[in-house]
């Protein structure tokens, strides 16, 4: 079974900035608030992930590689539209590995970052650029940006 704790915080400044980052598109076949089905692409490959709530923090996550062309058919032809399109980069700050997403698209402007825990009360020291923490507020959500984008907030 995969486990998926994470926390989400607000990105102020840009002193993260290095190296380059990926881009992602991804769409939701489910976007019921106690469980949703992803379509991801990442460069030439392409996943579906299931993601179910047990807590704010906690979630049962499970992710399958799947062919980029019938990932591509989904994004287009089933997913929630808009598709919700980013720029993620990784960052790396005393022990931990932090996941910054820079969103384009109908959610420009928006930069999050995300840590994923081995423990919902697992410490860790705070970059000088991370901001307000967002992980209970569901707006947020991937799932919530593609059907309300931060650009219409």
């Amino acid at each position: 079974m995969g486990k998926e704790i994470e926390r989400k915080f607000l990105v102020t400044g840009d002193g993260w900035r290095a190296g380059q980052g990926s881009d992602y598109r991804q769409g939701y076949l489910s976007t019921d608030p106690q469980r949703c089905v992803r379509v991801r692409i990442a460069g030439a490959r392409a996943w579906l992930n299931v993601k179910s709530a047990v807590s704010l923090l906690r979630r049962l996550e499970y992710e399958y590689e799947i062919p980029l062309g019938d990932a591509r058919e989904l994004l287009h032809g089933v997913c929630v539209q808009p598709t919700v399109e980013k720029t993620r980069y990784h960052v790396a700050h005393q022990g931990h590995v932090w996941e910054l997403d820079v969103f384009t698209g109908a959610n420009a402007g928006l930069v999050v970052a995300e840590l994923e825990l081995a423990d919902e009360q697992e410490p860790f020291a705070r970059p000088a650029w991370l901001g307000q923490e967002v992980s209970d507020d569901p707006r947020y959500y991937n799932m919530n940006l593609a059907q309300v984008p931060y650009t219409q907030w």
